[in-house]
């Protein structure tokens, strides 16, 4: 296998980017949810006034993992890094990929002052759940999410 390559990203990989996150969205069984447009993500990650930043996994020229994040406020911590999806194709799973997405999600927040990291993980997604283990996290489950739909 050649060497994967972790970079960030570019406008130009929003198209796999995107095809990444359907595919996660099916693993999670939840892919009807999706209502982004390519044109959408592509605006807000690259237009005007970018709202996320992601690392791509490269092999052979092709997109085969990333990790999309955003900035995050909380009153009590300041400036959260948020991992919103860390996906790696499922051919490409157990090759250390995620490892080296995540752990240069890790990196950039510590090199960019962020006083840490959240995400969430779905309560039945063990191989995800035992990947995170390994980076001693703090899981919590006091707090539900809630979100609201502000347009059909």
């Amino acid at each position: 296998m050649s060497e994967v390559v972790i970079r960030k990203a570019v406008q130009e990989d929003c198209a796999p980017m995107l095809q990444l996150i359907l595919e996660l969205a099916e693993y999670e069984k939840e892919l009807h949810e999706v209502t982004l447009k390519l044109d959408e993500f592509i605006e807000d990650g690259f237009g005007k006034s970018p709202v996320w930043g992601a690392f791509v996994a490269e092999l052979n020229g092709e997109i085969v993992g990333i990790s999309l994040y955003y900035d995050r406020f909380s009153t009590w911590k300041g400036r959260r890094l948020y991992l919103e999806d860390l996906v790696v194709t499922e051919k490409m799973r157990g090759k250390q990929i995620g490892k080296l997405l995540f752990e240069a999600t890790l990196e950039y927040g510590k090199s960019n002052q962020y006083t840490g990291m959240v995400f969430q993980v779905l309560h039945w997604n063990e191989p995800a759940i035992n990947f995170y283990k390994k980076y001693s996290p703090k899981f919590d489950n006091e707090w539900l999410n809630v979100s609201i739909e502000l347009r059909s």
